[in-house]
C-alpha cells in the first residue's frame, strides 16, 4: 500500500484535491478486507500507520472476545475452531520505516512486530528513496493500492510498475491528491475503471476489485 494524507505546506496540487475523509476510509477499509487473508506492506507515513494499527487492534479485540465466548467448549473443540478461524494478525503486517525519522516515529510503530528499519541516507529524499527501493525490491507483491498521497505516490507507482509489471494496480482516484494524478496521467487506459473515481463504498470496492483477483 502506498498512501498518505497530503500536508498543506506541500504542493497545492496534492492538498487542494485531497479528500481526507476518503483517504482515511479507504485505508481502514483496505486493512479490514485484506488483513484476515493477506499481508499489507507499507512505508510508515505517520498519517497512515495509526489507521493500520486501529484496524489491527479491532482484530485483536475481536479475537480475544471470541476466545472468551469459546471458553465454554472443550479443549479439543477449541483446537478445531482455532485451526479454522484464528490467525496471528502480526504476521499480516510489515512496516518499513526510515531511520531518518527515528526521532519522530509515531508511537504506534511500537505496536508492530514486523518493522523493517532502513538506512538514514543523510537527507529526507535519499532516505525515503532507500526505504522505497528496499521495500519494493525485497518483497513479492500481488497488488499495489494507491490512496491519496503526494509526490511519493507517483515515484512509488513508477517503481512498482518497473519491478512488478504483472501485479494488480489499484489507484483509488476518489481519494484525490497524487493518486488522482496517477489515475489521470500514468494508468493505462485499459486498466481505468469508473469505480476508482466514483465509488466511495471502499469495503465492497476492495472485495470486488482486489480480493477476487489475488
Amino acid at each position: 500500500m502506498s498512501a498518505s494524507i497530503p500536508l498543506p505546506e506541500r504542493h497545492p496540487k496534492y492538498y487542494d484535491t485531497a479528500d481526507i475523509i476518503a483517504i482515511r476510509d479507504a485505508v481502514i477499509a483496505l486493512a479490514s478486507v485484506v488483513l484476515p487473508h493477506h499481508r499489507i506492506i507499507w512505508g510508515g507515513h505517520p498519517s497512515i500507520t495509526p489507521l493500520i494499527y486501529y484496524v489491527m487492534e479491532r482484530f485483536i479485540i475481536n479475537d480475544l472476545q471470541r476466545e472468551d465466548r469459546e471458553s465454554q467448549f472443550s479443549e479439543e473443540e477449541r483446537d478445531i475452531i482455532d485451526s479454522k478461524l484464528k490467525f496471528n494478525i502480526q504476521n499480516h503486517v510489515t512496516l518499513y520505516q526510515s531511520l531518518f525519522f527515528e526521532d519522530n516515529f509515531p508511537p504506534e510503530n511500537e505496536k508492530f512486530k514486523n518493522v523493517v528499519l532502513t538506512e538514514n541516507g543523510g537527507d529526507i529524499h535519499s532516505s525515503i528513496q532507500l526505504m522505497r527501493q528496499k521495500m519494493l525490491r525485497e518483497n513479492t507483491f500481488s497488488a499495489a493500492i494507491f490512496i491519496g498521497g503526494m509526490d511519493g505516490i507517483e515515484v512509488e507507482y513508477n517503481l512498482f510498475k518497473e519491478l512488478h509489471p504483472d501485479a494488480l494496480v489499484l489507484p483509488i482516484a476518489s481519494t484525490g491528491a497524487a493518486t488522482k494524478i496517477v489515475y489521470d496521467n500514468l494508468l493505462q487506459e485499459e486498466f481505468k475503471n469508473e469505480r476508482f473515481l466514483k465509488d466511495y463504498g471502499y469495503m465492497s470496492l476492495f472485495q470486488k476489485l482486489l480480493m477476487d483477483k489475488i
